[in-house]
Order: structure tokens, then sequence, then C-alpha cells
């Protein structure tokens, strides 16, 4: 098989497509061949070594990928050869064939394009996690989402729509602002040009958002915070800036809000079933048009280092994937 092979913790143009031997399942197992692959920034992370998780050297990146089951290991009985299925593995994704245990793999529903699909486990799993759980967001409450054009953001967007909410995407170009309203968002906030705290202000008329989706941190953080509504609370999602903000604890105090961590991965291994309902609920949502995928672009495997760099420097709008 053909694998985007990590040799040592660098950027990610040190990346090179190489030849493996082809994937065999073991007890519990499928091999499935790759149709697209989901590209993220812990991806790239892991690739340069600073993510919270080093995979042993070498190894090939990429946690999402949707394909055809082409060969099933013993003892799984719910998937077959032939099958469209998608899975989140954590590593291996970006290669021509992927072995998977069988509990991460998932059957597609008919119709889903294989690009959509393998865009949907890590950004729509965290962000239909952050809004239902732990920012248990309501009909007609309101949610501000820092970096709504990018892959958890706009998910985030067309999610809090999908419940009833109020929704204020946060973008920084213009370009961005489109993306966010063609995807629900009621209003936006261009905030490379525009006073955060005060358009907050007015378009909630002083009272603030109830829940704050952030996957951004960096220099907009402490503004949003301020502005947060009476027992709010604010979802700490990553830190696609590059900077990890340090708040005033006084502010959760004064506002009675609450600052929640928001770890999908780990989630998705401790309640596998509630992780299951949420994309069950989103297909289901795809299904009636409620919440609309935006793949804006694919890449070819040899040019998956570039996808990585695209994300990094933040071009990237919805979600980028991989087509090997």
């Amino acid at each position: 098989m053909r694998a985007l092979t990590c040799e040592k913790f660098d950027q990610p143009e040190a990346l090179s497509v190489q030849q493996q031997p082809d994937p065999v399942p073991g007890p519990g197992e499928v091999v499935m061949e790759v149709r697209a692959a989901g590209v993220n920034y812990p991806d790239a992370l892991m690739v340069m070594g600073q993510y919270q998780i080093k995979p042993p050297l070498p190894f090939v990146p990429g946690a999402e990928a949707s394909g055809v089951v082409s060969a099933v290991g013993e003892g799984v009985r719910h998937l077959q050869v032939g099958q469209r299925v998608v899975a989140f593995t954590g590593t291996g994704a970006f290669a021509s064939h992927l072995r998977a245990p069988a509990a991460v793999v998932m059957p597609l529903p008919e119709g889903l394009p294989f690009e959509v699909a393998a865009g949907l486990p890590l950004a729509y799993g965290t962000s239909m996690h952050a809004v239902l759980d732990r920012g248990q967001l309501r009909a007609g409450e309101t949610m501000f989402v820092l970096g709504a054009a990018g892959g958890v953001g706009l998910a985030a967007v067309m999610i809090g729509k999908a419940i009833g909410a109020k929704v204020i995407a946060g973008v920084s170009t213009g370009e961005k602002a489109q993306i966010a309203r063609d995807h629900g968002a009621d209003e936006v906030i261009v905030y490379s040009r525009e006073d955060l705290r005060e358009r907050l202000k007015t378009l909630t008329d002083g009272k603030g958002p109830n829940v704050i989706f952030d996957p951004v941190g960096g220099q907009y953080a402490e503004a949003a915070f301020r502005s947060i509504a009476w027992e709010g609370r604010y979802l700490v999602i990553g830190f696609a800036g590059g900077e990890i903000p340090k708040l005033p604890l006084n502010l959760p105090l004064l506002k009675g809000a609450s600052l929640v961590g928001v770890f999908w991965g780990e989630y998705a291994k401790r309640d596998s079933r509630g992780n299951a309902a949420h994309l069950a609920q989103l297909a289901a949502w795809i299904g009636e048009g409620k919440v609309r995928p935006l793949v804006s672009r694919t890449y070819s495997l040899e040019s998956a280092p570039q996808a990585m760099r695209d994300l990094l420097e933040r071009r990237v709008t919805g979600k980028v994937v991989i087509v090997p």
C-alpha cells in the first residue's frame, strides 16, 4: 500500500509517501480501502511532535477516514467486505489502506459521499459533544462561535441552528463571514476589524452569549469571556490561534460562569454509545438538510503536507480531505 510516513517529528513538508506492506486484519479488526481522509489540526501537531499524544516512530498520520471494507478479521460480525464505512483511528488514515479495530468502524448511511463522511468523526463529533453535552445549549439561547468558518467552528454553527439557538459567528475575514452566513449564522462579527465586546453587547442586547465555543484561543479569548452571559458556559475546544490564553480567574466568579474543557477523543472512548447516538443524530440532520457539511478542497496523498500547512496557517474553510 501507499502511505504518507512520518520518520521524525518535523514540519509537514518532511513527510514522504512510501510503499508499505498491505495490511492484514487481526482478530476483531478490519482493513478498509481508503477513499477519503479528513485533515485535522491535531494531525499536523502530531507530525511536529507538539500534540499530547506522540506515536512511536515511524508512523502514518491521519485520524479519520471513509472507504470500503476490503478484509474482515476473525470475530467481526457487524461489518462485511464491500461495505461503505467511516472510521476514527487516531493515526494511519493518510494511506491507500487502513487497518482498524472493528469497534471504531461505523457503516455509512446510503447517499453520504466519502469526502463528506471522512470529515465527520473528529470535527462534527467534537462539536456535537461540545454543544450538546458540555455546553448544554438549548433552543432560544445564544451561542458565539470563534473561528466559525473552520472545520469544528462551522460544524458548531450548523449544530447550534439545528437545536434552535441563535448563533453569532466570529471570523477573521469578509470571505469567511459569507461562508458562516451561508451555513446559517444569524449574525457575524469580523473580529479583525470590529470591536468584539461592543458587537457582542449590541447583538445580545447587553446580555452576552450563553455559550461561547472557542477552538482558537489566542488574543480574543479574554474579550469573549468578558462578554459572556450570567451563568454562561465557555467551551475550551483547542488553540488553533497558536497561543494558549491565560484568563484572570475572577472573571468566572463575577459572571457565575463556567470554563468547560472539551476532549472528544477521550469522551468517545469512555462513552461510545453516547458518541454513536450523536453521529446518528448528525446523520439525521444531514438527511433533513439542517446540517450541510462543507468540503472546501481535496488533496492527493502526495500533497497532504500542503493540506496540513494550509490548516496550520488558517487558510482553510470548512473541511479539507485527502483522496488517496
